[in-house]
């Protein structure tokens, strides 16, 4: 799993909290580097990346070291590779690297959150999100319901919680709205209009 490119840039950005230049960055770096695969929805992403790249990522974020020699951050890389080489993808856990004499980083302290949290996401995607033309125009729903993604993030940026979106929607589980509104948050409608038409639906 971790090893499989199954995160869109903004996908990555948005769990690893970067901005999406950052990615890019680091694919012009070719610290990076990404698969295309056919777009799961008309005029979406065509650039992949593995859920190892959050980690590294995050790791970068959190200890601040974005300035970090290049060297470090290939090597830095190729180390978080290196460990879905030596266990089955659905088991790989985060461990301190070593980037010279004298220089570990935690990455397990420094990323297993973000890391965790992009292994679910990218189950739950499979699980609990529907794109079908029939439903809503596209616009990506709950699996089993009618409310889009977009009203999970409304409800969330006008600071409800997940908690609160739920004992609304009691049928609806909190690893589900969770995943609905990374995926909204990293995938933004264009152009979307103003009053917000989906924020009752939910």
């Amino acid at each position: 799993m971790t090893a499989t490119a199954r995160l869109t840039i903004k996908e990555t950005a948005c769990l690893a909290e970067v901005p999406a230049r950052t990615v890019e960055k680091a694919l012009e770096a070719k610290i990076l580097s990404s698969i295309r695969r056919k777009p799961t929805r008309p005029g979406g992403a065509q650039r992949y990346l593995p859920v190892l790249a959050v980690a590294y990522l995050a790791v970068l974020r959190e200890a601040g070291l974005m300035e970090l020699p290049l060297r470090h951050k290939k090597l830095l890389w190729r180390e978080l590779k290196a460990l879905a080489t030596e266990v089955p993808d659905t088991s790989v856990r985060l461990k301190p690297v070593s980037l010279g004499k004298g220089i570990t980083v935690n990455v397990d302290e420094l990323a297993s959150d973000e890391f965790e949290t992009a292994l679910k996401y990218v189950d739950g995607k499979a699980i609990y999100l529907v794109i079908d033309k029939n439903i809503l125009g596209g616009t990506p729903v709950i699996s089993g319901t009618r409310v889009p993604v977009y009203s999970v993030l409304a409800r969330l940026e006008e600071g409800e919680t997940l908690e609160d979106i739920h004992e609304d929607n009691p049928d609806i589980s909190l690893e589900a709205l969770e995943t609905a509104a990374i995926y909204a948050k990293a995938n933004p409608i264009q152009g979307r209009p103003k009053g917000r038409p989906w924020r009752s639906a939910a």
